[in-house]
């Protein structure tokens, strides 16, 4: 009970005790093959021996003899050999062992400044939030000003979940799948009002169709922040004059969203390759945003895979690119 508790509380020592023993079966493994192969040369020897046996070549010539028997040598190649690969697992224990040392104080180090770097942050967006509702008081809800603190308080919702998020994440534990299904439109629809004005400054228009209001189980500031880096993508590769279209829709077994952009389309990189992490593709001016650092793309991968769903380029060219998220579909 107590070495599962150890596990549970640090889950990199679990990690690395088990890439250890990985290490220590491949070189026990390793051993053993070569140790069955010297015996089974050794084997073959003695019964070619056996079977042309030869004799002293001077019968007259009194000499000493000595007589061994090929099972007790055998026995003994058996014993060896044995010994040999059990020694050779504690070495290749041991060896991994030390040699991951580094790799485990990395880990540890980087766990422990996500989880300073996010329980930090948790302080300052809970007192944004509460200057946010104090603002709203004094402000008529439905002026300008009201509607602009709604959505501040959003986005400051948004960015306190995606906090929590890297807490629980950091602590080892995963992102609990929730209850209850989320309406895709509803979060797509969102994600079209916190780009609009970012958007508006570029001089691009954003569209929204949702036909459908398909359900899928998946945490809502997952999702939110997937479609968010969709439209961010579309947005950095979107010429002035441009639009780019949010849209949710449903099959009969997949909700599924599409975000398209009116650019050149993808190139300067494999199709294939561009939901890897750093891999960026150049601007429609042909250089490179310097605040994309190629990692969008590759959490919207994440997010969706992780949802028991895909994301996919469903088209690209000249006239633009559509991606497109499928999410299973569930019932309420």
């Amino acid at each position: 009970m107590n070495e599962m508790t150890r596990a549970a509380a640090d889950p990199d020592q679990a990690t690395l005790r088990k890439a250890s023993l990985r290490i220590a079966v491949r070189i026990s493994a390793a051993c053993a093959v070569m140790v069955l192969c010297l015996l089974a040369g050794a084997a073959l020897y003695l019964t070619n021996q056996l079977s042309h046996p030869e004799l002293p070549g001077n019968p007259g010539r009194a000499g000493d003899f000595a007589y061994l028997d090929y099972k007790d040598l055998l026995k003994a190649l058996i014993i060896a050999g044995a010994a040999g690969i059990v020694l050779a697992g504690l070495i290749g224990w041991f060896s991994a062992r030390s040699a991951i040392e580094p790799l485990g104080a990395a880990m540890a180090l980087q766990r422990r400044f996500v989880q300073d770097a996010s329980h930090e942050l948790r302080t300052p967006l809970a007192i944004l939030d509460a200057r946010i509702q104090l603002a709203q008081r004094d402000t008529p809800p439905e002026s300008k000003p009201g509607l602009a603190l709604v959505r501040i308080r959003q986005d400051t919702s948004a960015l306190t979940a995606i906090v929590n998020e890297l807490l629980v994440a950091a602590t080892g534990q995963a992102v609990e799948t929730p209850a209850e299904p989320i309406d895709v439109a509803g979060v797509v629809e969102s994600v079209a009002e916190s780009v609009r004005t970012i958007a508006h400054d570029q001089g691009v228009s954003v569209a929204v169709t949702a036909g459908a209001r398909p359900l899928a189980r998946i945490d809502e500031s997952s999702l939110r922040r997937a479609v968010l880096a969709l439209a961010d993508n579309a947005l950095a590769h979107t010429p002035a004059g441009g639009t780019i279209t949010l849209a949710a829709a449903a099959t009969q077994r997949n909700a599924v969203i599409t975000v398209t952009d009116t650019g050149s389309g993808i190139t300067g990189v494999e199709r294939d390759r561009i939901f890897e992490r750093f891999v960026r593709t150049p601007r429609p001016d042909g250089t490179r945003a310097q605040r994309s650092f190629g990692i969008g793309l590759a959490l919207v991968r994440d997010v969706a895979t992780a949802a028991g769903g895909t994301v996919e380029i469903a088209s690209t060219g000249p006239g633009g690119t559509t991606m497109r998220i499928s999410l299973p579909r569930s019932t309420p």
